[in-house]
């Protein structure tokens, strides 16, 4: 499908070229066009490029990167400008099918437990995650080809979601990998670590590294953390252990992907997975 959707940019590209006679301002356009979907372009150096009302960062080189949120419209423009020229990108996001539990019958306070100063932390928590995500660098780690951070089995996948007695709880915004407590975390890019917090209401152990540009990684329930806020990592590099802090009812790693406040879905950026056993 994404090989479908570049060919058809590319004859849109000569298109414009043939008609225009000028060189098109949107060079490439790759990724996974579907919901939690990351996508990263390339464009002359000096346009201006703006997705979703945003207008988007450009490296040196021109590329540039954004994200489909899991309930992203069918439809969505990109748009580049450069002096008098102008292109505008229609796309089309695939919808995906989400894995949805329903359970009814639960006791009110089983649902909605939290006491007001629990929810008092988890509303701070809350602010030290988005504040952490907002602190993008010009780093240009988005552009590698990202590896799983642990070895393990699945055991959650990202877009699912429980609804109790009619209420649709929070989806799950990342991808589970099942394995012993104190496995090997190691960096699925490189990276600037933006938060270190050994103890969240929800996630335990977290911690939160900027890829560049809007994307970055968050590891969660983990049991002990092995770098320091600001610290640089390299792709591969050991960066936690795999626990079961927080709110987890057994040891794995909840990793997640952000571009700025755009959750989208690891599984898209890697390899197949390959299943350890312990």
């Amino acid at each position: 499908m994404k090989k479908f959707v570049n060919y058809l940019i590319s004859l849109i590209v000569l298109f414009s070229t043939a008609v225009y006679g000028k060189e098109p301002l949107l060079e490439s356009l790759n990724g996974d066009f579907a919901q939690g979907g990351l996508v990263i372009g390339k464009t002359q150096p000096g346009t201006q490029v703006e997705f979703g009302g945003k207008k988007l960062k450009l490296t040196d080189e021109g590329y540039f990167v954004f994200g489909f949120h899991r309930d992203h419209e069918a439809k969505a423009t990109l748009t580049l400008s450069k002096g008098k020229q102008k292109e505008v990108q229609p796309l089309a996001i695939r919808k995906r099918d989400y894995n949805i539990e329903r359970v009814d019958g639960l006791p009110p306070n089983k649902v909605n437990p939290m006491k007001p100063e629990v929810l008092a932390r988890i509303k701070k928590e809350g602010a030290m995650v988005g504040s952490a995500r907002a602190k993008t660098s010009d780093i240009k780690a988005f552009l590698q080809s990202f590896i799983w951070p642990a070895k393990g089995r699945l055991s959650g996948f990202y877009g699912s979601q429980r609804v109790l007695n009619g209420v649709p709880k929070r989806p799950h915004y990342g991808v589970d990998v099942a394995a012993p407590t104190g496995t090997e975390v190691v960096a699925p890019a490189d990276g600037i670590v933006r938060l270190v917090h050994k103890d969240m209401f929800y996630s335990g152990g977290t911690l939160i590294v900027d890829h560049g540009f809007g994307v970055s990684s968050t590891f969660i329930h983990l049991n002990s953390i092995e770098v320091a806020d600001g610290q640089e990592v390299k792709q591969g590099d050991l960066i936690a252990t795999i626990g079961a802090t927080g709110r987890a009812t057994g040891p794995h790693l909840d990793w997640r992907i952000n571009w700025f406040k755009s959750r989208l879905d690891p599984q898209l950026l890697v390899p197949p997975f390959k299943e350890t056993k312990f």
